[in-house]
């Protein structure tokens, strides 16, 4: 087939690594190459990446800059813990996103109408995330607005490894991701708008040179919201359908997951909804508990059999998260 893969963030530049060998698969991507960049933390598991990239005959252990050992968590309430970590990395999510697109056609610097599109192409896979350019406008969406700041430091940095500080009423939270040596990504996601100076606050606390800034919105609509998945040749994957887990405003593993369900369901559409429908199941659970939290019509004891569920799934996939999932650290969030 002739493939168009829009957007050439992880979702899309992951697509084409996968199709690359077997279908004839061009990428559109607005941004131009130089000013071209994936807005997030760059904050990932190792173990469940190494297995990802390795169907693109990738090692991603090459692009990783920070291993982290504990997480320091920061309530609002002045308590501090550690969760221990078990293969969270922050890696340089720029450089994979290149190479995964590496001798492929990519034409940077431009949106082409999807009426142009369908006269060249077979198929056309939207991998514009929040923006969702060539799928029907959601009727119901939910997202974050976020910041970010990547800094350096003169001296020292301020934390030796991951921070993050969530809000009260699970609104979102501050992070501080490390990158090696001087640099931090220092940011923060709320529903309630107040990101941008949580993050400035915290500049203004520790200093440090800002080398970049960035924002946009998070997606945390989930996918069985988020539907029509496809419509005409256009078919949805990654945060365009929703496939970011809402608890942690996550994106890079779910959204390569995205990916292999529609590579393993390529030409049936029908068979790929349904295949997404059940592997984000749970995220439903996770965005309906978020969601009650932010809006103040949350009561615990009747959220209880969910918050169970999401401690459930996350326990079981300890791994894949890369960090110790205890039920009484999930409490101190939950209840802030």
């Amino acid at each position: 087939m002739k493939i168009a893969v829009c957007g050439i963030g992880v979702a899309g530049s992951y697509l084409i690594s996968r199709l690359k060998d077997s279908h004839e698969v061009v990428g559109f991507e607005r941004m131009s190459e130089e000013k071209h960049d994936s807005i997030c933390a760059w904050g990932t598991t190792r173990s469940k990446m190494i297995e990802l990239c390795k169907k693109s005959g990738v090692d991603f252990n090459n692009y990783v800059i920070h291993d982290g050992k504990n997480m320091h968590i920061e309530m609002n309430n002045n308590e501090k813990f550690d969760i221990k970590l078990h293969g969270l990395c922050t890696y340089d999510k720029i450089q994979l996103i290149r190479d995964f697109v590496k001798g492929c056609k990519i034409n940077y610097g431009t949106a082409p109408k999807l009426e142009e599109l369908e006269k060249e192409f077979d198929l056309i896979v939207d991998c514009t995330g929040f923006h969702r350019v060539y799928l029907p406008k959601l009727e119901e969406d939910f997202f974050l607005p976020t910041y970010e700041y990547k800094v350096e430091y003169k001296d020292k940095v301020p934390y030796d490894d991951f921070l993050v500080k969530p809000f009260a009423k699970m609104t979102g939270y501050f992070w501080y991701f490390p990158l090696g040596g001087k640099f931090a990504h220092i940011g923060a996601g709320d529903y309630k708008k107040n990101h941008v100076k949580a993050t400035d606050e915290f500049l203004e606390k520790y200093g440090g040179t800002i080398i970049k800034t960035v924002g946009r919105p998070i997606r945390l609509a989930t996918p069985n919201m988020c539907k029509p998945f496809f419509k005409g040749k256009v078919v949805g994957v990654g945060e365009s359908i929703g496939t970011v887990y809402p608890l942690l405003g996550e994106g890079i593993i779910p959204s390569m997951e995205c990916v292999d369900i529609f590579v393993k369901n390529l030409g049936d559409n029908n068979a790929y909804e349904k295949a997404v429908d059940e592997h984000y199941k749970i995220y439903d659970k996770v965005f309906k508990f978020v969601r009650a939290k932010i809006h103040k019509d949350f009561n615990f004891f009747k959220s209880l059999p969910d918050f169970i569920s999401i401690f459930r799934y996350m326990k079981k996939n300890e791994a894949r998260f890369g960090m110790d999932i205890k039920i009484s650290d999930l409490m101190k969030v939950a209840k802030a």
